[in-house]
């Protein structure tokens, strides 16, 4: 019998904790280390009282290829643990919390998102909330059993793991926006939905119909596809405004791989920023407390809609963190949403007919599509269009390793505040102007004399350098975008082609 924490297993295999839980190649996430993670995982809820002797824990995953064998790891591992695993099929995130949180058990996600199929994750969720990052300190701490007869040289499971028959959680999920939308909210609407290998594609035709629209399906896949909602792919911008140009829809709605970010085009068939659809999602929900993180559009701020505005550190978990501190006195309504455009809603809503809908503090995809689409009396397009007009647009190097963001981030952070901004300046001048303002709250975001945002941050998912700008303007957003990434390139002698 071997043992070993989960923090000298993260070393071991390479796979550590990102934005969103764990995240490594599939190659790396072999089944001993997906055990691993699981077992430290219950281990360190047993430490704080929140699992036992016989406690169940609820397992789904996505659609990649890699996401049976390693749900089989977790719930082999659940098993060893003392626990019983409730296998939630293939389904969305938000429906697996939804249904975990009203059971108030534990939870495991297995998804790698919107990233590419050589790789996935694992999403731990605690009875009543996700494990935010003291947590994830906690879990690194636990020492493990690893049995050595149970997995083969390789690290795959020695013997096979059948996983129990499937717990309908889908239901509850579906049923929680008819309710709260009313059933005819989208009547006489004429909806298309991009299905591609979203785990949720189906669930959220469902939905559309239950509510009284035509769902028009649109791009199925069964070859995975890592759709991002927060760097929309080039194709994924033609096919939208092919399929809208017959002017037939009102609007084309999507998701990414775990189904907990959404997509949303206007009639057009031109997407909407994640940063802009939660701002409208907000307003709809009568939000007094709004908390995003810094790399979102400031037209937050600008719109004078909302009481109090909260910046973070990118990542569900701190501002999951930030929305429990600004609950505050009963009637306050408190959400947040991420720049990807999932939205976390914080507090009780009132929905259709007198009835309640209960606060789920996880990202969530359907939600903020639907508050958009049943605005009274107004297109997607009006909607976008009330808004200050501030552009943002993401992009990002590929195969940049941490090891290269040391080197940048070290560059960038060196010297004196005036050095900084200098260095800034040499950089990024020529195009964007002087720089005026850095915030550092996650990675590096500078403001220039033009108004125009640059944001640079290594990824917390993947070996990428993402680079967010802000504008007046999407075609400037690009064009500043571009500029940015084509100095840093220059700037660490990379080929300028490496995207």
């Amino acid at each position: 019998m071997a043992q070993i924490t989960v923090r000298d297993l993260m070393a071991e295999s390479g796979v550590a904790f990102g934005t969103s839980g764990a995240r490594g190649t599939v190659a790396a996430m072999t089944d001993r280390v997906c055990y691993g993670y699981t077992r430290g995982f219950l281990s360190y809820l047993a430490e704080i009282g929140e699992f036992g002797p016989g406690g169940r824990v609820a397992l789904g995953g996505d659609l990649r290829p890699s996401t049976p064998r390693i749900l089989a790891a977790c719930a082999r591992a659940v098993r060893d643990q003392g626990g019983l695993p409730v296998f939630c099929g293939y389904v969305p995130t938000p429906a697996l919390a939804l249904y975990s949180f009203a059971q108030g058990i534990p939870s495991l996600m297995v998804t790698g998102s919107h990233i590419p199929a050589d790789r996935n994750g694992i999403k731990f969720y605690r009875p009543r909330g996700e494990v935010l990052k003291q947590d994830e300190a906690g879990m690194s701490a636990q020492l493990v059993d690893l049995p050595d007869r149970a997995f083969t040289p390789v690290g795959a499971l020695a013997e096979a793991e059948a996983l129990p028959p499937i717990t309908d959680v889908e239901t509850a999920y579906v049923e929680r926006y008819i309710d709260h939308f009313g059933a005819g909210a989208l009547g006489g609407k004429r909806i298309g939905v991009y299905q591609h290998s979203a785990v949720g594609r189906d669930v959220l035709v469902k939905i559309v119909r239950g509510l009284g629209a035509e769902a028009v399906l649109l791009g199925r896949s069964e070859v995975f596809i890592p759709v991002d909602t927060e760097a929309i792919r080039d194709e994924d911008v033609l096919l939208a405004r092919g399929w809208a140009s017959d002017g037939t829809l009102d609007a084309i709605i999507s998701t990414d791989g775990d189904s907990d970010r959404p997509l949303l085009a206007d009639e057009a068939g031109i997407w909407m920023r994640g940063d802009v659809l939660g701002i409208l999602a907000a307003a709809r929900v009568g939000a007094t407390a709004v908390v995003t993180p810094v790399s979102s559009n400031t037209a937050l701020e600008l719109s004078g809609l909302f009481a109090r505005c909260r910046r973070t550190r990118i990542g569900s978990p701190y501002v999951i963190a930030a929305m429990t501190e600004e609950q505050g006195t009963p009637g306050d309504v408190v959400c947040g949403y991420e720049a990807n455009g999932g939205f976390l809603l914080g507090s009780d809503i009132p929905g259709a007919g007198g009835s309640t809908t209960r606060a789920l503090p996880t990202r969530d995809a359907v939600l903020p599509i639907l508050l958009v689409l049943t605005a009274p009396a107004s297109s997607v397009s009006a909607q976008l269009a009330s808004l200050p007009q501030r552009v943002t647009f993401s992009d990002r190097i590929k195969a940049f390793p941490p090891e290269r963001s040391a080197q940048l981030f070290g560059m960038l952070k060196a010297g004196s505040a005036e050095e900084q901004l200098a260095l800034q300046t040499r950089l990024f001048g020529a195009f964007a102007g002087e720089a005026r303002v850095i915030d550092a709250t996650d990675g590096i975001r500078a403001t220039f004399s033009s108004g125009e945002i640059i944001h640079l941050r290594g990824s917390g998912n993947a070996p990428e350098l993402r680079c967010y700008t802000e504008a007046d303007s999407e075609a400037r957003a690009v064009l500043l975008n571009r500029a940015a990434l084509a100095s840093v390139k220059a700037a660490l002698g990379l080929p300028s082609d490496e995207t």
